[in-house]
């Protein structure tokens, strides 16, 4: 059968560094770091006291008050930043089928904000269980997809894609399959994130996965930098609008790009640690350039998965450097976790709204917070450092890779008719 084409007609974002795509891509291409001293909780005990946070977000402003008790924070995020994509797609238009409109939402954790709050009031009690009625349906990952979908009535495919930091692609991934294979005509999908309390700092810390320079927090995000020390963990979420490319045209939407492939894999290797030869992202790759039907030579600009920890980054870029050769030399590449933190489950849904702004711009937003070279990565390779870069681009490449050994990578173009 002859697949359909796929293409993006929405976006939303609710980030570190800004609460709509506007403010989102000005802070990209600036190099504003999200990163500071966190306000959510006293983190004065903890071994890293700083992450990035969406900024005075009040969910009143958005939901009803008595909905916004009900949802966890991450469900939060979900709603307003899909009601933003919404917007951007248009997608009160009468003549869309919302039997045919699917909601596919990610989270790698979840409510974990509710767990740790019913916890913690069983815990200091007397024992005896007294729990939230709302406690396990604010708690469950797969709760936003269906808020969003009971808000908007869409009825078709409606689910969540949990693989840690690789999830909000896989729901990318996920959708344009369900649109390709003429099953469904819009998706709405994306992901959110919100573990910046106790447990996820704690964790973390304990794994000894994130960045401890509390000294410098705006400048501890720094992938490929010989000085990198870990992760800053972020919150918020990203969201697309996928639709079928003459379904889109037929109602005069405006196209931001064309999903035109996409690879997933695992490396089969270790719970946490990558590959140190990155034998599941080279895999990754291939798959979704072959996906595409694209050669490596046809991609300007990889937005690469570069957390800022030290054995992450070099084996993607080991990987990188093993598919495109020589090319590696020519394309871009940048991590704007360097600007917003690490997301975990949202990352893949905003780094994918940064590749398609990108492509729409003409821009490559830079890998911030670099000083020290290290003497493991080719010093041919163009990481965009510290500044924007200005770029003809055609062929955008999204990397996210989760604890497990998930691999996601999905390919951006700009459209043609």
């Amino acid at each position: 059968m002859e697949l359909k084409r796929v293409v993006v007609t929405g976006l939303g974002a609710l980030t570190p560094i800004g609460k709509n795509i506007s403010d989102y891509w000005n802070a990209l291409a600036t190099g504003v770091s999200g990163a500071d001293f966190i306000t959510l909780f006293d983190a004065e005990k903890f071994r890293t006291r700083f992450a990035c946070e969406v900024k005075d977000f009040k969910p009143e402003d958005f939901i009803d008050r008595k909905e916004a008790r009900r949802l966890d924070r991450f469900s939060q995020f979900a709603l307003v930043c899909s009601e933003q994509a919404i917007q951007d797609a248009k997608l009160d238009d009468p003549s869309i089928n919302k039997d045919r409109v699917g909601v596919i939402w990610a989270s790698g954790i979840g409510g974990i904000n509710t767990f740790q709050n019913e916890m913690d009031g069983f815990f200091k009690g007397d024992g005896t269980p007294r729990f939230n009625p709302f406690f396990i349906p604010k708690m469950i990952s797969d709760i936003a997809a269906g808020h969003i979908s009971m808000k908007h009535g869409y009825r078709g495919p409606n689910y969540c894609t949990v693989s840690a930091c690789a999830s909000s692609s896989h729901a990318l991934i996920d959708a344009s399959h369900y649109i390709r294979l003429g099953k469904a005509d819009v998706i709405v999908c994306g992901g959110s994130e919100a573990a910046v309390n106790e447990a996820g700092m704690g964790g973390f810390n304990a794994m000894k996965a994130l960045s401890e320079s509390n000294d410098s927090p705006k400048t501890a995000s720094r992938p490929f930098d010989k000085e990198r020390n870990g992760f800053v963990l972020g919150e918020g979420a990203g969201s697309l609008v996928l639709e079928e490319y003459e379904h889109a045209k037929a109602r005069g939407a405006k196209i931001y790009a064309e999903l035109v492939g996409s690879g997933a894999t695992a490396d089969a290797h270790h719970m946490t640690a990558p590959h140190p030869e990155g034998l599941g992202v080279i895999l990754v790759l291939k798959n979704a350039l072959e996906d595409a039907g694209l050669q490596p030579t046809d991609v300007d600009y990889i937005n690469v998965h570069g957390t800022s920890t030290p054995l992450g980054d070099i084996a993607e870029i080991t990987a990188i450097q093993n598919v495109f050769g020589e090319h590696t030399f020519d394309m871009n590449i940048s991590s704007t976790k360097s600007m917003t933190g690490h997301l975990l489950g949202a990352a893949g849904a905003i780094e994918a709204i940064a590749s398609v702004l990108a492509l729409e711009n003409n821009l490559v937003p830079p890998t911030i917070n670099h000083s020290t070279a290290d003497e493991n990565f080719d010093e041919r390779i163009n990481f965009t450092l510290n500044k924007a870069q200005e770029r003809d681009l055609n062929v955008v490449v999204s990397n996210t890779f989760g604890f497990g050994g998930h691999n996601a990578s999905v390919i951006f173009k700009k459209v043609s008719e």
